[in-house]
């Protein structure tokens, strides 16, 4: 585990493409509330994540609007919720290895905070404010591109492929059902807390857990959504030995 020295950070700048003149920045950036629970004094990232949100929207924005002039509001939107989720920031601050330079509370340790998705995401925001304050608009601008380009085109060319609430009112609608409607749970103790949702739509139900009631209704309905799918398939293939049967047997009725 990093001890939060600046020698610490030597493989986060190569990542990023940025060596921050204050360190104390991207320290800060690091340090998750459970650390501050226990270390009277001391800040949380919670203000540069508010920041780097931001920033991070603009970027991406600026990204999408300058790719593809003449795409209509609505995919861009579906393209930057994609690009900016949680999951996505989460699976880039993974391969940032930004877990082992956290600073975390004895909870969040002992629960394995280090790999929770809303706590890497929020930690990816929070450093992209840092890169912000520590280097200005340009340098923030290039680093989110040089990371997050090629899933950002990759997210315009089919916008909202990801976002299965979304998918599943719409597929819902085209099949004349009513809105899909969704309950969550949650279980666990506050520092480890995970959701259950369930979704149901028509007479199908989905399920699915995550370590937020967004994430968790998300997976339950990429659950509904695969189980309409499969119900499709089957009928189609019924259909087609129906079909099947009924030309074998105007065939045999032929006469020779």
């Amino acid at each position: 585990m990093a001890d939060g020295t600046p020698a610490s950070y030597e493989s986060l700048y190569g990542a990023l493409g940025h060596r921050f003149t204050d360190v104390g920045l991207l320290q800060l950036a690091l340090t998750h509330r459970s650390w501050c629970a226990e270390n009277d004094g001391s800040m949380s990232n919670e203000r540069l994540e508010f920041l780097g949100d931001a920033v991070l929207g603009l970027a991406i924005t600026d990204s999408l609007y300058l790719n593809e002039p003449d795409q209509a509001e609505g995919d861009l939107a579906k393209a930057r919720a994609e690009v900016v989720s949680a999951e996505s920031l989460a699976q880039l601050a993974r391969s940032l290895d930004l877990g082992p330079l956290l600073r975390l509370g004895r909870g969040e340790e002992m629960s394995d905070g280090r790999q929770k998705n809303s706590i890497l995401a929020d930690a990816m925001e929070a450093v992209i404010g840092a890169m912000y304050l520590d280097g200005g608009w340009v340098v923030a601008k290039q680093v989110v591109d040089a990371l997050l380009g090629e899933l950002t085109l990759e997210a315009q060319v089919e916008p909202g492929v990801r976002d299965y609430k979304t998918r599943l009112q719409e597929r819902a609608a085209e099949l004349g059902w009513a809105a899909p409607v969704y309950s969550v749970s949650a279980h666990g103790p506050d520092h480890g807390r995970r959701f259950q949702a369930a979704v149901q739509v028509g007479d199908l139900d989905g399920a699915g857990e995550g370590t937020s009631k967004k994430q968790a209704q998300q997976a339950a309905a990429a659950d509904a959504l695969n189980k309409i799918a499969a119900r499709v398939v089957t009928e189609t293939q019924a259909s087609t030995m129906v079909e099947n049967a009924d030309a074998v047997r105007v065939g045999e009725g032929a006469p020779t």
